[in-house]
């Protein structure tokens, strides 16, 4: 019975972590891709080459590499490796990568 109620207290807890993980996914509005590649074919950003690297969701962004702001955007744009990142200012992690 110990060994029964132990499995469904960590089942419960995992659970948890699932629907805070859920509630952290970070959707950009298409309406915010389109401002910032019109904002970046019109101020364009030299490109940081960072070897090593791996730009995918939730990859923090070094310091060395300067954040642009978009104006009507909460997010701040970066051209790394030749790939324009959404990067959230406030944790600097990347929330999309735009092709």
């Amino acid at each position: 019975m110990k060994h029964y109620l132990s499995s469904a207290a960590a089942a419960i807890v995992l659970m948890g972590g699932i629907g805070t993980a859920l509630a952290d996914t970070i959707v950009v509005q298409p309406e915010q891709e389109t401002v910032v590649r019109e904002y970046v074919k019109k101020q364009p950003l030299a490109s940081v080459n960072l070897l090593g690297l791996e730009l995918k969701l939730g990859s923090p962004v070094p310091d060395k590499v300067e954040l642009r702001e978009v104006p009507n955007v909460k997010y701040r744009v970066a051209v790394i490796n030749d790939q324009t990142v959404l990067v959230d200012p406030d944790t600097r992690q990347i929330v999309e990568v735009l092709h």
